[in-house]
């Protein structure tokens, strides 16, 4: 895989090719600062949680997701620890029947192979075999269903510090009262607060949290129990109950449809 470095005129071009995509892994964070670009852009990852933020407000993104950006959205990302993934960038010309606003999508296996078959392609005007792999990315992007599973992120610096202490330990047991210790306002304020800036009371976005680490988990291979057990449930059973409630499935069930 290629490292991921984009060519600003690239992603602003109008001419072909109709769409080129680049593909980056390691084991040092990527960040990317707020940026907007002509081209309708694809992301995602094989492997690792991305936190994307938008206009709309910041999501964390599991690896089993991925984000559609429309032309001309402002975006900033990073990813969280080891990262493997790609980005798609799409001609204006031809996002017009592609979705309209920012979404999450549930990637399919069709959609993955397709993309690093294109990652190891040239940027260049494409021959009839290479378009009608482009082609077929285009129709997923179409068709591939809307998924609302992100992770909303709150905008208070102070908010932003338990976050992302949550996302990098999942696991983590400290009580609301500890964190409002830690963030310096009492807890009434850090609870409050967190509904109005996530949607989501302070438990609820830790479970979420510890979900969206699981649906990566589940899409590597690890057994539920593992997965139960690293992210700080007291039970297997646990988790499967919470994941159920969540997802309407089990997690062996979700892995299967994966």
């Amino acid at each position: 895989m290629a490292d991921l470095k984009v060519d600003v005129h690239a992603t602003n071009s109008a001419d072909d090719p109709v769409l080129f995509v680049l593909t980056a892994h390691g084991n040092v964070e990527l960040a990317a600062a707020p940026h907007r670009h002509a081209r309708g852009q694809l992301f995602g990852s094989l492997r690792g949680l991305l936190t994307v933020e938008l206009e709309e407000g910041v999501w964390v993104v599991p690896a089993i997701h991925a984000v559609w950006l429309p032309p001309h959205h402002t975006h900033a990302g990073r990813a969280h620890g080891p990262y493997h993934g790609w980005s798609v960038y799409i001609a204006e010309q031809a996002c017009e029947n592609l979705p309209k606003r920012p979404c999450t999508l549930r990637t399919s296996a069709l959609l993955r192979e397709a993309v690093l078959r294109a990652g190891t392609w040239p940027v260049e005007p494409l021959d009839a075999p290479r378009a009608r792999i482009a082609e077929v990315i285009l129709d997923e992007i179409r068709t591939l269903p809307v998924e609302s599973l992100g992770l909303p992120m709150p905008r208070d610096p102070r908010l932003q510090n338990i976050a992302k202490a949550l996302i990098a330990d999942p696991a983590d047991v400290f009580d609301i009262d500890h964190w409002a210790l830690k963030a310096a306002m009492s807890t009434r304020t850090l609870s409050r607060r967190f509904v109005a800036e996530t949607g989501f009371n302070f438990t609820a976005w830790r479970q979420r949290a510890r979900l969206m680490r699981s649906l990566e988990m589940l899409a590597g291979g690890t057994s539920v129990t593992a997965i139960a057990l690293d992210l700080g449930y007291s039970t297997a059973s646990a988790y499967i109950g919470q994941f159920k409630r969540t997802f309407g499935d089990t997690p062996s069930a979700y892995r299967t449809r994966l």
